[in-house]
This record gives C-alpha cells, sequence and structure tokens, in this order.
C-alpha cells in the first residue's frame, strides 16, 4: 500500500482539527477540565473520543494543516471547544459565589480550604456547595450530553476558516451575568434568613444591654446558618439545573445547534 503526500495530510487534518476542538472543550469543561484529572488522561480521553467519532463526521476542508489557513482552522476549533467547554464551568462557579456570600453573612468567611480543582482557596460552605455542584452535573449528565453537542456542532458549525461568529460571543459575555445572577438566586433565601436572624439578636442587644452580643451573637448566627443551609439543600438542585440547562443552550448556540 502506497501512500501520497495528499492523502497524508488529509487524513492528519481529518484527526487533527477535530482532536483540537474535542481536546480544547475536555480542557474547559467541569470535572474533566480540572485540576484533579492529569493533563495526560485528557489527552487520552481526546484522542479516544476523535477517534470514535471521526466515522460520524463530515468530510475536513482540503487544507494543510502547516499553512496560514490550516493554522487559523487550527485556532477555530480550540476556540470553539473552548467556548462550548467554559460555559458549563461558568455555571458551576455560580455556587461558588454563592457560597462566599452565604458563609460571609454567617461568619465563616475565614474558614477557608484549598480547592483541588481549582487550586484556590474558597469558604467550606463554596466548596460544600460545589461538590453538590459537581455530582449534580454528573448524575444529570451534563458531561454526555456536551459531548453530544460538541459532535453534533461538526455537521452545524464544520470545519472550517470561519468559527464562531459574533453574536456567539456576545452571548458568552452576556452569561457572565446569568452566572451572578445564578448566584443570588442560589445564595438568596438564605441571606434573608440569616439577616432576619442578625436583626433579632440587635433588637435583643437593644431590649438588654447586659447581653454580649460578641459572645451569644457568633454562634447563634452561626448555629442558624448551618439550619437555614440544610433545609435550603433540597432548594438548591432545581436552581442549580436551571442554571446549567441555560449554559447548555448556550453551548448549542455556539456550537450552530
Amino acid at each position: 500500500m502506497t501512500l501520497n503526500a495528499a492523502e497524508v495530510t488529509a487524513f492528519v487534518g481529518s484527526l487533527l482539527w477535530p482532536f483540537m476542538r474535542i481536546g480544547a472543550m475536555l480542557m474547559a469543561m467541569p470535572v474533566i477540565g480540572t485540576r484533579l484529572v492529569t493533563v495526560r488522561v485528557r489527552l487520552v480521553a481526546a484522542l479516544a473520543i476523535t477517534l470514535l467519532v471521526m466515522p460520524l463526521l463530515p468530510p475536513m476542508p482540503e487544507l494543510a494543516p502547516l499553512t496560514v489557513p490550516g493554522l487559523i482552522v487550527s485556532i477555530q476549533q480550540v476556540l470553539i471547544g473552548l467556548a462550548m467547554g467554559f460555559m458549563l464551568q461558568l455555571a458551576l462557579q455560580a455556587l461558588t459565589i454563592a457560597g462566599e456570600a452565604i458563609a460571609m453573612s454567617m461568619g465563616l468567611g475565614f474558614a477557608s480550604m484549598v480547592d483541588p480543582a481549582n487550586g484556590v482557596n474558597v469558604p467550606v460552605i463554596s466548596q460544600f456547595l460545589l461538590i453538590l455542584g459537581t455530582l449534580l452535573f454528573l448524575a444529570l449528565g451534563g458531561h454526555l450530553m456536551l459531548i453530544q453537542f460538541l459532535t453534533a456542532s461538526f455537521t452545524s458549525l464544520p470545519v472550517a476558516v470561519d468559527g464562531i461568529t459574533r453574536d456567539s460571543y456576545w452571548a458568552i459575555v452576556a452569561f457572565g451575568s446569568q452566572m451572578f445572577i445564578g448566584a443570588v438566586w442560589v445564595a438568596l433565601p438564605a441571606l434573608i434568613s440569616i439577616l432576619v436572624t442578625s436583626l433579632a439578636m440587635g433588637i435583643m442587644t437593644r431590649a438588654a444591654p447586659q447581653l454580649n452580643i460578641f459572645s451569644v451573637g457568633f454562634p447563634v448566627t452561626m448555629l442558624a446558618g448551618f439550619i437555614v443551609l440544610f433545609l435550603l439543600i433540597p432548594t438548591i438542585a432545581p436552581r442549580f439545573q436551571q442554571l446549567m440547562l441555560e449554559a447548555m443552550r448556550i453551548s448549542q448556540r455556539i456550537g450552530g445547534l
């Protein structure tokens, strides 16, 4: 069997460009794109997914990968994969912001720990909500849906010099505000409950000045925060699911679906 240069270039292009889009998505998406999964594992997973979906993909453009148009196509594939995976990462980080707001209001802002997924210090409440959100993401099949969207994007947004449109970039920027809105939406019941508890402690201190607010109010506020957080756990799941579905919808829009 003999292969000429054109056939080798076509095979490399048909493998390289899907691998770039899939690999970029795996580097940016939740769970797989965190520091808990090594780069070697992510590369092997990206290569395995690429080899599995190659027979389902449309024909690749007849461009040499090492030319200027080929480099532009490569950059476009990386941007598409990063954008689709980054949307889900934003939805998950909304729980981190909500946990920080709850922890500051109940007096646990100083109790922080290193997040093994991102390598930064976050309050323990944020870490708890982040673990809960990760389990919900996996239970809802978010990773499988994202891989399905990415595979379908090769048909709706084929490999070409033209990539993500300007409207898709603005959709990513606009979802940043939705991330903060979702964080407030998750944390608002706990914030209101802790605020009411703090107001009640202020009224008690005003009525009984001999009551030491620093020795009584701090443990009461912390205890009330834990009780409210325990009662609000069942309501976090549907709110996070709604935020995740919105991120999925924008990922579909980025992929041209």
